[in-house]
């Protein structure tokens, strides 16, 4: 049985660039529980295929898990940007790539036990590639691979980037790629 959590009580305990974090009394039903919920921005994520069905790539220093990590062009969401605007932005600046046609495939919760981060997801085709120009404070390497290939990896369990690992699942199954 679904039982629905009505907030009682909520205490903003941080403030940052890219989130708050609150700790919330609920109710549940006639009992009482605290959360810890991190609110987020969102954001946007690609999945850039070209005619040949290669697809773009980034590969970046993730700091929260101290590894590189191996995914798809993503970023914030920034005020009063809607989640396509954001999705066109950070596919230039991540890896210099314009796009004519865009599918929305909807969007994704990264991890709602605790946080509220929505990402949207979209397809690009039709590419056209120019220079990217990431942000000051990006670092990341451009990878260019055929979509079959890095499906196979997701396959193997080799991306564990779960935005990436759905993206890629999600396109090779709309593009026919087995």
């Amino acid at each position: 049985m679904v039982v629905p959590e009505k907030t009682k009580k909520s205490t903003e305990v941080f403030n940052g660039h890219i989130m708050k974090v609150y700790k919330d009394e609920v109710l549940l039903g006639e009992k009482e529980a605290f959360r810890e919920v991190v609110r987020h921005k969102g954001a946007a994520a690609i999945l850039a295929v070209d005619k040949n069905g290669e697809a773009f790539f980034v590969e970046q220093f993730r700091y929260p898990v101290n590894s590189p990590l191996f995914e798809v062009p993503a970023g914030k969401i920034d005020p009063g940007e809607i989640p396509l605007e954001c999705a066109r932005r950070e596919l230039m600046e991540e890896c210099g790539v314009s796009a004519e046609k865009w599918t929305e495939l909807g969007p994704m919760f990264s991890s709602p036990g605790f946080c509220d981060e929505v990402i949207h997801l979209f397809l690009a085709e039709n590419l056209s590639e120019s220079n990217p120009d990431p942000d000051e404070d990006e670092f990341l390497d451009i990878i260019k691979l055929p979509l079959s290939e890095v499906l196979e990896r997701v396959r193997r369990g080799e991306i564990p980037d779960a935005k990436t690992q759905i993206l890629v699942l999600r396109v090779c199954d709309i593009l026919g790629i087995k």
